[in-house]
């Protein structure tokens, strides 16, 4: 390559410092699923903010099946101590 420049790594404008692929311990993987869960949640919730009248019993019980197995959900990470941090 005739730009040494762009093979070299970029770290805020200073010199690198130490080696850019460092591996992460295994207590930080299951925050990023707590902050997932939350995103279908909102997105199976959306057309249930319909006039109460126009949802049928299959949208009723649909909905309130999801919302049970996400609260089970969310009472086994809680109860699993997944936000906890030591």
């Amino acid at each position: 390559s005739t730009y040494p420049e762009k093979l070299s790594a970029y770290e805020c404008g200073s010199d690198p410092s130490g080696d850019a692929r460092s591996r992460f311990d295994i207590r930080f993987y299951p925050v990023p699923i707590l902050f997932i869960i939350p995103d279908p949640e909102v997105t199976f919730s959306f057309p249930w903010a319909v006039p109460p009248n126009k949802i049928d019993l299959f949208g009723s019980w649909s909905m309130m099946a999801f919302l049970l197995i996400l609260t089970i959900g969310s009472l086994y990470e809680w109860k699993r101590g997944a936000s906890d941090r030591e």
